[in-house]
């Protein structure tokens, strides 16, 4: 069945949100009567009826809390400076989603050739990737910061920097320690700076890399998802 995104559910009517709601009508062709399955983006999957629908509004009666799914123990957040190409940044975005990456927080450093976020096209492609995939937790999109900023709010129990400069540099997935919270650093297309590497690992995080081959930006950024997610799990 299809899924919809509903935030702030809490019982009694409620509205989809516009977009959601011509997909809903437009797209799929449902009707006053019609039931659907919700999702609220904070672990909850609910049943709703269509009580009211015209051309921009979907007025929802919910019928039952189906299931509320716990929120994940470990969570695991990625830093990663935007890349240039529109469309890899989205694909990054939805790929990181679907294999549950829970906080992405575009990062700026020195090299990075694109300087400004998307965020309400971005969050569009994270509610658009959580209901593809069937899950019920949204990611937490945050407003781009400097590398700096992240470095000083950094509170996760494992902090890694991906880089492909010169230097000592420990395998990504052998770095985290099963059930940590972890956030892991990922340049831009130029890679971070020598500087940019020795502050990070000043303020605690442990150099890494993610395998042989040099990766496009896009690709480190799913492949840290997948393999951090993996050692998490204990799969290592």
């Amino acid at each position: 069945m299809e899924l919809f995104y509903a935030p702030g559910l809490a019982g009694g009517n409620t509205d989809l949100p516009e977009a959601e709601a011509r997909h809903c009508l437009t797209v799929l062709r449902h009707k006053v009567g019609d039931v659907l399955a919700l999702v609220d983006g904070v672990g909850g999957r609910y049943q709703a009826e269509i009580a009211h629908a015209d051309k921009r509004r979907v007025t929802l009666q919910i019928l039952a809390k189906q299931q509320e799914a716990p929120e994940p123990a470990v969570r695991l957040h990625v830093g990663l400076s935007p890349v240039k190409n529109p469309a890899r940044m989205e694909w990054f975005l939805e790929k990181a989603t679907e294999i549950g990456v829970s906080c992405i927080t575009p990062v700026l450093a020195h090299r990075s050739e694109r300087r400004h976020a998307q965020p309400e096209r971005w969050q569009r492609v994270l509610v658009a990737a959580m209901k593809q995939s069937g899950r019920s937790w949204l990611p937490e999109l945050r407003e781009a910061a400097s590398l700096e900023s992240v470095l000083r709010g950094a509170d996760e129990a494992c902090r890694l920097i991906a880089h492909c400069g010169a230097g000592e540099r420990h395998a990504g997935w052998t770095a985290l320690r099963r059930g940590q919270s972890a956030l892991l650093l990922i340049g831009p297309e130029g890679d971070f700076d020598a500087g940019e590497v020795d502050r990070a690992v000043a303020a605690g995080f442990v150099p890494v890399h993610l395998g042989p081959s040099r990766l496009r930006t896009e690709t480190a950024g799913v492949v840290g998802v997948h393999l951090l997610n993996l050692a998490q799990a204990g799969a290592f």
